[in-house]
């Protein structure tokens, strides 16, 4: 016996995937998420292991994963190639970690900024201005 979700149409594949049906679309193009045959006069079903799938592609994107990288994940989904997606999982750690040192620096920056303009009064020029011009 099939369960619910062996034989879903694209609307309900997308609804249990947590996902609109042009993503599924999108994925299926960018080739990430297989097309199933269409049965001659009927419509395409999707199946369990397909909103796994899409699943497996959000979760990816929330860690930051491009398309093309959540591409060479799923190449390597069968769990026999752990040093190839940790290779990329590094470089993934490596970009995240310069983001961060970069809105650190910002951080700083615009806090000390924020003070100097606070503390100026009267008919000054605006120490941010004057810093963007610079």
């Amino acid at each position: 016996m099939q369960t619910i979700f062996e034989n879903l149409t694209i609307g309900a594949f997308a609804k249990a995937a947590g996902v609109n049906v042009e993503t599924i679309r999108f994925y299926q193009r960018k080739k990430l998420l297989p097309e199933p045959n269409k049965p001659y006069g009927s419509i395409r079903r999707y199946g369990e292991a397909d909103v796994s799938r899409v699943k497996f592609v959000k979760s990816a994107q929330r860690l930051g994963f491009s398309l093309d990288e959540i591409g060479e994940l799923l190449k390597l989904e069968d769990g026999t190639h752990c040093s190839e997606a940790a290779e990329l999982a590094a470089q993934r750690l490596a970009d995240v970690r310069a983001r961060l040192a970069d809105l650190a620096r910002m951080e700083v920056a615009l806090s000390k900024l924020v003070s100097e303009c606070c503390s100026q009064h009267g008919h000054v020029s605006c120490p941010l201005i004057d810093a963007l011009h610079g």
